[in-house]
């Protein structure tokens, strides 16, 4: 069963999973020597990466050291690289550039205009990124943590409802005439989503408090809500603001 955790707002959350993330990634170094982290966008998702940004800058308990983190994304928008709407800015602004992640540690998904036209060309290229991380034999690195955030209608990355991305057993796929704009994107598929040692799902926002409450009923399929086929191996946590989780039976 996954763990719910719910804070009484979104700023609340985005300081518990800030606070969360660096213990998550402190730990990971310390058994390892690095750290691995899938990030998200969104409004949310930027949120924690600045609060974490606010943590690097204040003595903590415990210290990341952000020369040793792999960043990849799970989703990201086949636009121009200078476009606003893709994550990776959104994150290089927030925190990787102050806290000083090595450029060579930052695996972006490839912006339309890096040479690769197409975003299954991008979506390969991304796959072959993962395997020349991995361990020999393995097509994915080992990821400590992947973030994820959800869309009202319940699609993680970009895997939506009722969509081809549901079922490619593809570790990255492109996604075309996403019903969300913008329509062209590369996302992670759920054999690399569910490769992660821990997935933590943040959502805020009372327009999402149905698919949430639906996701962890247990009764709907992958294709209706693709936030419910998402599971890490270890441990799969729900980071909820009290409006995501409005509709959740009181005892969760």
């Amino acid at each position: 069963m996954p763990d719910v955790v719910v804070e009484p707002d979104a700023d609340r959350l985005a300081r518990a999973v800030a606070a969360a993330l660096v213990a998550r990634l402190a730990a990971a170094q310390a058994v390892h020597g690095t750290a691995s982290v899938v990030l998200t966008g969104g409004g949310i998702g930027t949120a924690v990466l600045e609060r974490v940004a606010d943590l690097v800058r204040e003595p903590a308990r415990e210290r990341v050291d952000w020369t040793a983190v792999d960043v990849w994304w799970g989703d990201e928008r086949f636009v121009p690289a200078d476009d606003d709407q893709r994550n990776e800015l959104g994150a290089r602004r927030a925190l990787l550039d102050p806290a000083g992640v090595p450029a060579e540690r930052v695996h972006a998904m490839p912006a339309s205009d890096a040479g690769l036209t197409e975003p299954e060309d991008a979506a390969e290229w991304y796959a072959g990124q993962l395997a020349a991380a991995a361990p020999e034999g393995a097509s994915l690195p080992r990821i400590d943590l992947l973030l994820l955030g959800m869309g009202p209608e319940g699609h993680v990355a970009s895997i939506f409802p009722g969509t081809p991305a549901v079922s490619d057993e593809r570790t990255v796929l492109a996604v075309r005439d996403c019903p969300k704009p913008p329509p062209t994107r590369v996302s992670l598929g759920f054999a690399a989503l569910n490769a992660a040692e821990e997935v933590w799902l943040l959502v805020s926002g009372s327009a999402k408090a149905p698919a949430v409450a639906q996701a962890l009923a247990g009764d709907a399929t992958p294709d209706e809500l693709p936030a419910a086929g998402v599971r890490g191996r270890r441990a799969t946590r729900w980071l909820l603001d009290a409006e995501a989780a409005g509709q959740l039976p009181r005892e969760a």
